[in-house]
């Protein structure tokens, strides 16, 4: 049985409860199924997590962790991951928990910027299972799927011993799973959007109040430019607090220093300039270096923020993948420009997202014409196919109307997916990954919270 299924009574006999797809198919029963417009009991499932902690030895020893909280809308896996990329650059041992994941849970959880590994996964995994298994009860049933995600994440960053954890938000904010978290070193919250509506509510005021639940008194918070009705809401729930909210602006190209942010697109300009400002307070906080030596960021960002704005990595967010023909890999006098398709892959899940994933892949494409162009004007000999000394082929410059029409057609899916998920009432939570396949679209997607 995959992820999406839901098991009723023991795991199958070919599941052996010890191994990892044991693991998966318990994991698939604590899946639930949730219907359009069914927020309730969204409080009464947020306090039972309390009990969890208990249960689980944990619900004193998360306040020794050291996390930085992000929820929001758009941006804020890709805000954690310049986070821990730009921590552990630092020097730190990170704790990263992001969600969903593409293909393996394990991606969720990384520890020094590496999935955690299968035997850790498995040992961290069963240790939880079977105390909560021990303990259930009518009144205390397991865990749905994503609060026992984010138990295990407290467990693995625990015993992992991480100088950092880096909690990305799964669904809203202040009743979300990971908000057990009674004081964080920071908070932020990134780009709000309309997304969810049916459980967080059908207004940008509305979300941006669920939004700004993580929000915790005495705990600073960093949040992006907004637009001004989600903006008031998250500046008058920090009065209320009495917390100071800091807006990180977008962060200058000139700031790298000639470099390129590891995540691609512009929009990640601002999830970068969010990750500095939360890196930056976490390091204050924790009485760390902080690598700045002044205010003034025109010189340029600290060499362990660069380091790590550069490395971050994240599969499926403005993600280019080259498909080498087979024969390639054993020809080595081939490069890139052999590939029969380029892939474009991003998970945008909503009109704001769809945009911006628009953009980016526009913007990818202009930039490789132009590229394309000057390369065919200063290098490219019509009548010989060696180019440098790297064979090439004269169909280059086509594949850009053929990338364009594959994202056509992708964007048109994307589209009529969010219309379905509107009309019909179909709940369709993440869109996890889409492989283009000449000209064939396939998308996979993972169970629900």
């Amino acid at each position: 049985m995959g992820f999406n299924g839901v098991i009723h009574g023991p795991l199958p006999p070919q599941a052996h409860p010890s191994s990892y797809e044991g693991a998966m198919e318990a994991l698939s029963s604590l899946i639930t199924v949730r219907k359009r417009g069914d927020g309730s009991k969204r409080a009464e499932k947020f306090d039972l997590m309390f009990k969890y902690l208990k249960v689980l030895g944990l619900e004193d020893k998360i306040d020794g962790l050291k996390i930085i909280h992000v929820a929001g809308t758009k941006g804020k896996g890709s805000t954690c991951t310049f986070s821990e990329a730009i921590l552990r650059h630092c020097g730190f041992r990170t704790g990263l928990f992001t969600s969903p994941h593409l293909i393996d849970v394990r991606e969720r959880y990384r520890i020094n910027g590496l999935d955690i590994s299968k035997d850790n996964f498995l040992r961290y995994f069963w240790d939880c299972w079977h105390q909560l298994k021990e303990k259930t009860t009518d009144v205390l049933p397991m865990p749905v799927l994503f609060q026992f995600l984010t138990l295990l994440a407290f467990k693995i960053f625990l015993s992992e011993k991480v100088d950092v954890a880096i909690l990305e938000v799964g669904l809203g904010g202040g009743l979300d799973a990971t908000n057990v978290v009674r004081r964080p070193v920071v908070c932020g919250i990134t780009s709000l959007g309309m997304d969810h509506m049916e459980i967080l509510g059908d207004t940008l005021g509305k979300i941006a109040s669920e939004k700004a639940g993580i929000l915790k008194s005495g705990v600073p918070a960093y949040t992006v430019p907004q637009l001004s009705e989600a903006m008031s809401v998250l500046q008058d729930r920090a009065a209320t607090l009495m917390v100071h909210l800091d807006i990180a602006l977008p962060l200058q190209e000139k700031m790298l220093r000639g470099l390129k942010l590891g995540l691609d697109g512009l929009h990640q300009f601002t999830n970068a300039s969010l990750a500095v400002a939360l890196c930056r307070c976490w390091l204050e906080q924790t009485k760390h270096q902080t690598f700045f030596l002044d205010d003034n960021l025109d010189a340029g960002l600290p060499e362990p923020f660069l380091q790590g704005l550069c490395a971050a990595r994240l599969q499926g967010r403005a993600e280019i993948v080259h498909d080498i023909p087979e024969k390639s890999l054993q020809m080595p006098d081939i490069d890139e420009c052999s590939s029969n398709l380029v892939f474009y892959l991003d998970g945008a899940h909503s009109p704001e997202s769809m945009e911006i994933c628009a953009n980016w892949f526009l913007d990818s494409v202009t930039g490789e014409k132009n590229s394309l162009k000057n390369n065919l004007m200063d290098e490219f000999n019509p009548l010989n196919t060696v180019v440098n000394g790297k064979m090439c082929y004269p169909n280059r410059s086509n594949k850009i109307s053929k990338r364009v029409s594959i994202f056509q057609r992708l964007f048109l899916f994307l589209a009529c997916q969010y219309i379905i998920k509107l009309i019909l009432g179909y709940q369709i939570e993440h869109l996890k990954l889409v492989w283009i396949h000449r000209g064939n679209l396939l998308c996979k997607g993972h169970g629900k919270r």
